[in-house]
């Protein structure tokens, strides 16, 4: 087809010309002026269908494979982006990043199209290599290719600041990044010994520098949520010579779509404000997730002989598995924050033990959190926080103004049947992670909100924050009863509450209403599934098979809910234990509600727990029965003596037992879950999109699905 091929059609201008010569059959150099040209021309005059572009794709797969093409476009993208790091006041700025977005937004199309139809498992079709006389000639010895142009792209993005002028550029190299890593979608989502991924391998082979600088930028991008106003006047809409300027010239080729189904100018630029969501803010925070929770893995220990004659390798391969110490999740979980650091470099007069370390504005990140937690993007991103970075945990743990976070949290949940289950998951997590702190657990009963008016069953006013997390636990696994079922969220609540217990103040009265209906609502379900096994055997003892699958599945199902009632009535048992003087409430609750417990007083695993609880009872049963009142016992009268007798309670006759302290540890194989939910976030809330057919990650079905469940963490 010569040096200008005809696919994908005749070529009607000069733009159309270069594109499709350089998706033709014909090589050129890396240091040929058909580069040049291609990358300085005005794009954005074409206006090719979305089957157009698919076909050059298809013609640009045939042909990459001898022309290297992909790999030369790529070397030109790093050279124009050092070229800008290098003469970012010269009058050439315009023409480099015109280049820079075109080599970044080109690269992007033709390279998800080798992803999505690489034929391997090792991507041999993207040709990331040049030929041995020019690799020598035009490439520093970096390693390897790979580490060389992510090297450039991520160098860029740290070192230069996210301005009107440059936030085009940023945002298309972000996609760029993206779709560089998506050869995850490609393989399945159990890491074996050998996968490959050549972009994300070469990111996480980059100096500890950078790598500190990577997710210092990210975040920072997360925290500051830059955003152009399009209206803004420090646009460079057009040139000293008055031609259209770069901005302007990106502008429009986004707002035309060329080349990029996914791109839209008008989700980039905001003219209404802060409000609006930026897509920078978005895939910043999308390309951390994945390079956090990224695992690889290196290597395995042999297999024993016994493993291999008894059929068990696969399941010991997954167990032995050795991954790579991830260089990002380090940077993340010993990021610090800037405040301390400043006290720290005050107080010892140097700041050489900070070298490489992420400083972050802790104030901010934790403000933006409290403003963001709607989304799960950002709600992974607390959950990693909480879970990996211990200073940003003991951090959150003594702000004073925990509700910042736990308000949007108890909302979310409290909305749990408009959320996807793994939100309900993480945020019950996070939950989980805060109470196993003991201040934390106290400081909830000082905070009281005015009012709460997203609660709509009935009107909560100076509810105490420890009260609503109560209430909104106890909702949350009514709601996962009947909707949900799942045995993990029942967990994560109740763990929670047992967490809470010991350290409950003035519970509130509808807290402690909803505390022992919880009791109540469990204990049904319970009575419920022994009458169904008692009913079976009777009808099943002919057919012993049948039989015995109905007790094994029924007793399982029983055996756990009579845990749920176990650790539900431990949680009573600690507030009456450690807490009673300080909630009248719940003895009043209890009071009120005797007789649910009378079903379960000689139960073997019950009875130690119920001993307590009758222990209170005859207590205050008994100073109500010597108490003289006229007219009647009003619900204030029966409050106002139980108020008086906690006074004088000092706790004869009660068994002290331990207090309950659940922690949470994620699973050994938590990127099982991780990888492919982090995808799914990706594809929903970044526009972009992938081949269903080509994605072996996840099913494609469970990415519309709301039943997914979270079977990779639990409880230890």
């Amino acid at each position: 087809m010569g040096a200008a091929p005809s696919t994908p059609g005749r070529p009607i201008n000069a733009a159309e010309y270069l594109i499709s010569t350089f998706v033709g059959d014909q090589s050129y150099p890396v240091k040929s002026d058909f580069w040049q040209k291609l990358l300085e021309f005005p794009l954005f005059t074409l206006h090719w269908s979305q089957n157009k572009v698919t076909k050059a794709c298809e013609v640009f797969a045939q042909n990459n494979i001898r022309t290297g093409h992909m790999a030369k476009i790529l070397i030109h993208l790093v050279w124009s982006l050092e070229a800008i790091s290098k003469n970012g006041s010269s009058s050439s700025i315009e023409s480099l990043y015109t280049k820079s977005f075109n080599a970044t937004h080109m690269s992007s199309i033709f390279l998800k199209y080798l992803i999505e139809n690489t034929k391997t498992n090792r991507f041999e079709e993207l040709c990331l290599s040049l030929h041995d006389n020019e690799m020598t000639n035009f490439l520093p010895k970096v390693g390897n290719f790979g580490s060389f142009i992510m090297h450039g792209i991520l160098s860029f993005i740290c070192s230069t600041e996210v301005s009107p002028h440059s936030c085009l550029l940023h945002h298309e190299l972000l996609n760029f990044i993206i779709v560089a890593m998506s050869t995850q979608l490609r393989l399945g989502p159990i890491p074996e010994l050998n996968d490959m991924h050549p972009f994300i391998d070469a990111v996480m082979d980059q100096d500890d520098d950078l790598v500190c600088s990577v997710v210092r930028r990210l975040l920072l991008n997360y925290i500051t949520r830059p955003h152009v106003p399009i209206n803004g006047s420090s646009y460079l809409l057009l040139s000293d010579n008055k031609q259209p300027g770069v901005l302007q010239r990106v502008g429009t080729a986004a707002a035309s779509l060329v080349l990029f189904p996914y791109y839209t100018f008008n989700y980039l630029v905001s003219s209404s404000g802060e409000n609006l969501r930026s897509p920078l803010v978005d895939k910043s925070l999308l390309i951390l997730l994945i390079l956090v929770h990224y695992r690889k893995c290196v290597s395995t220990y042999p297999l024993e002989n016994n493993i291999i004659e008894n059929g068990d390798s696969d399941l010991y391969l997954k167990d032995n598995l050795q991954f790579f110490n991830n260089p990002y999740r380090k940077a993340f979980e010993n990021a610090r924050d800037v405040e301390f650091d400043r006290l720290d470099v005050e107080r010892n007069g140097h700041s050489g033990s900070l070298v490489n370390i992420v400083r972050l504005p802790y104030a901010s990140l934790f403000d933006n959190l409290g403003l963001s937690l709607g989304d799960e993007t950002s709600i992974l991103l607390l959950y990693s926080l909480v879970h990996g970075n211990s200073d940003f945990l003991e951090y959150v743990l003594v702000r004073t103004d925990i509700d910042t976070l736990l308000m949007p949290i108890l909302e979310t949940l409290y909305n749990a049947s408009k959320r996807k289950p793994n939100q309900i998951y993480m945020l019950l997590i996070i939950l989980l992670i805060l109470s196993q702190d003991s201040s934390f657990n106290a400081s909830i009963h000082n905070l009281v909100v005015p009012s709460i008016p997203w609660y709509q069953e009935r009107l909560l006013t100076n509810t105490s924050l420890g009260s609503l997390m109560v209430i909104i636990l106890i909702r949350t696994v009514k709601y996962n009863l009947s909707k949900l079922r799942d045995v993990y969220l029942h967990t994560n609540c109740l763990a929670t509450l047992a967490n809470m217990a010991p350290h409950v103040h003035r519970l509130s009265a509808y807290a402690s209403q909803r505390l022992i209906s919880l009791f109540d609502m469990i204990s049904r379900k319970y009575t419920k599934l022994a009458e169904r096994l008692n009913d079976k055997v009777e009808n099943c003892k002919n057919d012993q098979a049948e039989y015995d699958k109905m007790v094994e599945d029924t007793s399982t199902e029983l055996h756990l809910y009579t845990d749920f009632l176990r650790i539900v009535l431990e949680t009573i048992n600690l507030i009456l234990t450690y807490a009673l003087p300080r909630n009248p409430e719940v003895v009043y609750a209890i009071m009120h509600r005797q007789e649910v417990f009378q079903p379960f007083k000689n139960h073997p695993r019950f009875n130690e727990l119920l001993e307590n609880i009758y222990t209170v009872l005859d207590f205050f049963n008994t100073r109500m029965d010597t108490q003289q009142i006229d007219g009647g016992w009003s619900v204030d009268k029966v409050l106002e003596v139980i108020i008086i007798n906690c006074r004088s309670w000092h706790g004869e006759g009660m068994k002290m037992f331990t207090q309950l302290r659940f922690t949470y540890e994620e699973e050994n194989h938590s990127e099982e879950f991780f990888i492919p939910y982090i995808w799914q976030l990706v594809m929903s809330h970044s526009g972009f999109t992938f081949d269903a057919g080509a994605i072996d990650l996840f099913a494609v079905e469970t990415h519309v699905d709301d039943s997914a469940s979270f079977s990779d963490d639990a409880i230890v």
